[in-house]
């Protein structure tokens, strides 16, 4: 790994509703070099998919600034691909269509866009499904053909906001080990929320751990297990318990917070 990727400098967000402030994220600074797999954990409320949308452009930070491949952060990019838990694919056009959408936006040539698809398709296990329309397809079918979609544009930078949350419990592990090979073999920068503990070990080289809101980092460690990973050996273990102790404190933090809440109503 090489320079930073990705710089995230004192970043916050407030929210305003109801003539109420909320404070999301609270003096973030984060340096992620490239080629790096890191993962945003924490439960529910404590900014993770907040600041994933600070990085992809999507929801600009209150105060502070997020550089990605260089650039200041002022709104969606090309070099920052976009993967959502939700698929995102369009139901009207076929699992070939879909993936060479954005490849038809950037006016490639047609021999280019066929080749590029079909190789993607190979690469994820999807040639076979080409012509199939997404309500034909399982969810782990129609999360591959959202990676595709977003591989095939070639961004250096990979946003994933908990793809796999939805899966069952096989079709995730499947979907992570088929994560993990492409990105070594393209060597991508992948920023990837989840709130699974053993997701995180799972896959990532670092870890950052964040707390019930306002969102700042807890703890920021790297992952120094080696590849592949076996989920029941005692060293993944070891460290799973002490990220759950980590988490559980701000999984009770959120507890209380939500019952002062209801006593105040």
């Amino acid at each position: 790994m090489s320079a930073a990727h990705i710089v995230i400098k004192g970043v916050n967000k407030v929210f305003h509703t109801e003539g109420r402030e909320l404070v999301a994220l609270r003096d973030i600074d984060l340096t992620i070099p490239r080629g790096q797999f890191t993962c945003l954990l924490g439960p529910s409320g404590c900014g993770k998919s907040t600041l994933l949308n600070a990085v992809a452009g999507f929801a600009l930070p209150s105060s502070g600034t997020v550089h990605a491949d260089g650039a200041l952060v002022s709104g969606p990019g090309p070099e920052r691909g976009m993967v959502f838990q939700e698929y995102a694919l369009f139901p009207w056009m076929t699992v070939e269509q879909n993936v060479a959408f954005g490849l038809e936006i950037k006016g490639l040539s047609k021999d280019a866009i066929g080749a590029r698809v079909s190789a993607l398709l190979a690469m994820l296990s999807l040639s076979e499904f080409r012509q199939r329309f997404p309500k034909d397809l399982s969810g782990g079918m129609r999360q591959r053909v959202a990676i595709a979609r977003v591989l095939a544009l070639d961004s250096p930078i990979l946003l994933m906001d908990e793809p796999f949350g939805a899966l069952d419990a096989l079709t995730r592990r499947n979907l992570q080990d088929e994560l993990l090979r492409i990105w070594a073999e393209v060597k991508k920068t992948i920023l990837f929320v989840t709130h699974s503990i053993e997701e995180a070990i799972y896959l990532a080289d670092r870890i950052v751990v964040m707390t019930y809101r306002p969102g700042t980092i807890k703890r920021d460690l790297l992952v120094e297990l080696p590849r592949e990973r076996d989920p029941a050996s005692p060293e993944f273990n070891a460290l799973k318990r002490e990220l759950g102790q980590l988490v559980m404190e701000e999984q009770a933090r959120h507890h209380q917070a939500e019952t002062r809440a209801a006593a105040v109503d």
